[in-house]
C-alpha cells in the first residue's frame, strides 16, 4: 500500500441517536484497524447554510471542503428519507465538487426504519459518479433499524459484517487507480449555470 490511507465518512444524519453516524463509526473502526486515518465528518458541527452558488464560502463550507479533500476514501452515510438520501447530506455534497470526489474512492451505507433502503444507495452512486468518483461495489445496507442497534452500537451481526466490509473496503482500495472521465462527470456543469 503506497501511503497510509485516509477515510472519511460524511454523515447525513442530525438525529442526536443517529443509526448512521453509528454504523459510520463501526466502518472507520474497521478502517482503523487496517492501518488507515479516520475522519468523522459529523455534519451537525458544522455550519453550513442552505448551498448557495453564490456564496460558496458560507459558514464552515470551507473546512468541509478541506476535510473531504484531504480523504483518500469518503464514506457517504444516509438514513432513507421517503426513498432518498437526506437533506442533509445532499446540502453538504453541493458544497462540494469535483475538487473533492474526483478520482476519490466513495463507499455508500444507507439506514432505514423500513425493509428497503437500496434506492439512497442508487442515488448516491449516481451523484458519486457525475463527480467523477470511483465507487466500491460493495455497499452496506442496513433495514428495520430500530432492532438492530442498542446502546449506540450495530448489535446486528449481519449488519456489523456488511458495515465492516465497507469500512474494509474503503482502506484496500483507497489507492486505486483512477478510471478515465465517465461520461455523467463530463456531461456535468455543477453549479455554474
Amino acid at each position: 500500500m503506497p501511503d497510509r490511507p485516509h477515510v472519511a465518512a460524511l454523515a447525513g444524519s442530525l438525529r442526536d441517536g443517529s443509526y448512521t453516524r453509528i454504523a459510520l463509526e463501526h466502518a472507520l473502526a474497521e478502517a482503523e484497524e487496517l492501518g488507515a486515518s479516520t475522519d468523522l465528518i459529523d455534519l451537525r458541527e458544522l455550519d453550513l447554510s442552505v448551498f448557495d452558488a453564490d456564496d460558496r464560502e458560507a459558514g464552515d463550507a470551507l473546512e468541509l471542503e478541506r476535510r473531504v479533500r484531504e480523504a483518500d476514501s469518503v464514506l457517504l452515510g444516509t438514513p432513507s428519507y421517503h426513498g432518498s438520501y437526506s437533506s442533509v447530506l445532499k446540502n453538504a455534497l453541493d458544497y462540494c465538487g469535483f475538487d473533492e470526489f474526483e478520482n476519490t474512492t466513495v463507499g455508500l451505507l444507507s439506514v432505514s426504519g423500513g425493509g428497503f433502503p437500496i434506492t439512497p444507495l442508487d442515488h448516491l452512486r449516481a451523484v458519486s459518479r457525475a463527480l467523477n468518483a470511483w465507487v466500491i461495489p460493495h455497499h452496506a445496507a442496513v433495514p428495520r433499524a430500530s432492532g438492530k442497534f442498542e446502546d449506540g452500537e450495530l448489535t446486528d451481526e449481519d449488519s456489523r459484517e456488511r458495515v465492516a466490509t465497507l469500512g474494509r473496503r474503503a482502506v484496500e482500495y483507497a489507492h486505486i487507480e483512477p478510471d478515465p472521465a465517465c461520461l455523467e462527470s463530463t456531461q456535468n456543469v455543477g453549479a455554474d449555470d
